[in-house]
């Protein structure tokens, strides 16, 4: 029986359908908007960052897998739910990196007298030698911290428990409090939701160090925004992040205008690198289920 597919794209589909061969018995369809175009389809992949609408309407197809960031909020009881592991991390660690240096470097100064035609320089604090406190050790996370090696920083990790992984002494979050002063980079990978929500608060921000960077590439929730921003205003805290609550943040918001804030618009993972990326996952993902296997990275069923 052919396994069905839908993607939200043309060149999604296309991309995928170059993968299979004669031997795979799998149809893929695009479906980005409306009503379903199948009765059935075994696998959905929602539009990128626009999945809401079209979860609530596969609630009476019943397929087998779906892809989405944010599931548990729409999705009903009963369903399979995987996240796009291994698509992201690569991109995202990239650009952890270059928000480390464009705020540890001070490029956003740069820019703006640049725009002035402003000879304009200063001492900034570098990345070599800082003491970085990496909240998180999962896949982008561990992506993060290969990159980071050869930039000579002291990385410490922090996740849900302590263990050793990959080498790594990774601190247990009962030590978040202790660790915090010690930080001259405060970098978030975590995932959202209750458990995460306001982790990086007013009494965390007030333990990190005077001039200690804040780097969002988690979720924008993880961090209370208020208080971030006193912080900055108060020439506390600065920040390099590419991720907000809210999200995509006002034209009035504070943060656009402050001084030590380089804002990126929640572009992670969003690099040539995803497309075929994403169309080698969902191709295995289809293959898996066609042959009557699990598939990967399953968060939810």
């Amino acid at each position: 029986m052919t396994l069905i597919v839908s993607v939200p794209t043309d060149q999604l589909a296309s991309d995928i359908r170059a993968l299979l061969t004669e031997s795979d018995d799998i149809d893929v369809i695009v479906w980005a908007d409306g009503d379903a175009p199948r009765d059935d389809i075994d696998i959905v992949v929602p539009p990128y960052m626009k999945q809401g609408k079209m979860l609530r309407a596969v609630q009476q197809m019943k397929p087998r897998l779906v892809g989405y960031d944010g599931v548990a909020d729409v999705l009903p009881e009963g369903f399979v739910y995987a996240n796009a592991s291994s698509v992201h991390e690569t991109a995202t660690a990239e650009l952890t990196v270059g928000l480390l240096i464009a705020g540890q470097r001070g490029f956003a100064d740069f820019v703006r007298h640049q725009d002035q035609s402003d000879w304009f320089y200063e001492k900034t604090p570098g990345l070599a030698d800082s003491r970085v406190l990496m909240l998180g050790y999962g896949g982008v996370a561990k992506a993060i911290a290969a990159r980071l090696d050869p930039f000579e920083v002291d990385l410490t990790v922090l996740a849900s428990r302590a263990r050793e992984e990959d080498g790594r002494q990774v601190h247990g979050i009962d030590e978040y409090s202790d660790l915090l002063p010690n930080a001259d980079i405060l970098i978030n990978v975590l995932p959202g939701g209750s458990e995460t929500r306001h982790l990086i608060d007013d009494a965390a921000l007030s333990a990190l160090p005077d001039g200690a960077l804040v780097v969002n590439v988690g979720r924008g929730p993880t961090v209370d925004t208020d208080a971030l921003v006193d912080h900055v205003r108060r020439g506390r805290i600065r920040v390099a992040s590419d991720v907000f609550d809210p999200e995509p943040l006002p034209a009035d918001h504070p943060l656009w205008t402050l001084p030590n804030v380089f804002v990126s618009p929640h572009v992670g993972g969003l690099t040539n690198a995803m497309a075929p990326r994403i169309a080698r996952l969902i191709t295995e993902q289809a293959r898996r289920l066609a042959r009557g296997e699990d598939p990967l990275n399953v968060v939810i069923g």
